[in-house]
């Protein structure tokens, strides 16, 4: 059984709204998002600068906005495991400690990658 509320345009209107709810949530509680968000907006001009592609302009600005995916997943998760209750509990520290975990590899991916064109493309080193 559907769901009952808006459909077709109105739903996405609402959805839209819903999402830059969230996104000024995200910069308005967490430092991490605005941290990785500002760092980014100054990566996107290097990344036209350092991709010898298209393809490698568009892997750079992507895998660098996964991060600020990955961040405003994992700060969903982390308000849901805080709503539950302030108490210690094994799986609530599991979930938020996976959460970083994901973040981790995101920014890792991104080392990674950046690295690698960095490497390549402005110092000839493969």
């Amino acid at each position: 059984m559907a769901k009952p509320g808006a459909t077709g345009v109105t739903r996405i209107i609402n959805a839209a709204g819903y999402s830059m709810k969230g996104l000024r949530s995200a910069w308005i509680n967490e430092a991490a998002f605005r941290q990785e968000l500002m760092l980014i907006l100054l990566l996107m001009p290097l990344a036209f600068w350092i991709g010898d592609s298209l393809n490698q302009i568009l892997l750079l600005i992507i895998i660098s906005w996964l991060v600020v995916i990955v961040e405003v997943l994992n700060s969903a998760v982390e308000a849901v495991v805080d709503r539950i209750g302030p108490e210690h509990h094994e799986l609530s520290g599991r979930a938020k400690d996976l959460g970083s975990a994901a973040v981790f590899i995101a920014l890792a991916l991104n080392a990674l990658v950046w690295g690698a064109l960095v490497g390549r493309n402005l110092l000839g080193l493969w």
